[in-house]
């Protein structure tokens, strides 16, 4: 039997739900806190959410919406533009490349697997900044935002799954 129009825009909408659960941490990110110094180091949500994506249904995030979600990530966090976009399509890429190790593996393998591409983010994101300022700036920032981002990575892990398995049912 042939789809109908509303079972389309339904399937449609719940493919779409990766993208905007991702560019609303997005707007998480970037929402200030006013606390002082926190913007240095404030979990990389997005990262999660990429990284997430990358290993469970990698079709419903594609390079191209990475690197949109990338590139707003600049302009709202003040980041180098293309800083952040170039470093997590790393990331998908990856991710991607490496899905027959991390799919289907145990929640520790995955977080460990996390931990090892969030590290690889971290240093080409210091890299890169460091190469934007012609000088290498302070890594400890950087250090203490991959400590946080590896211990947010359960709850936020945990909430996406969630998420996954009630609204993205398996296609």
């Amino acid at each position: 039997m042939k789809p109908t129009f509303g079972q389309k825009l339904d399937l449609l909408a719940r493919n779409l739900t990766p993208l905007g659960l991702t560019l609303i941490l997005v707007i998480v990110d970037a929402v200030p806190l006013h606390v002082p110094a926190f913007a240095q180091i404030a979990p990389m949500l997005t990262m999660v959410a990429i990284y997430h994506w990358a290993v469970y249904r990698p079709t419903l995030l594609p390079p191209s919406a990475v690197f949109a979600i990338g590139l707003l990530q600049d302009i709202l966090g003040g980041t180098p533009l293309g800083v952040t976009a170039l470093v997590l399509l790393s990331v998908h890429g990856v991710v991607v490349w490496q899905n027959r190790f991390l799919a289907g593996k145990s929640f520790g393998i995955v977080w460990l697997g996390f931990g090892l591409i969030l590290a690889g983010a971290c240093v080409e994101t210091w890299i890169l900044v460091s190469a934007f300022h012609g000088t290498p700036v302070n890594a400890q920032p950087l250090a203490h935002e991959f400590l946080i981002t590896l211990g947010i990575y359960p709850p936020l892990s945990w909430l996406l799954i969630r998420w996954q398995q009630s609204v993205l049912k398996a296609d």
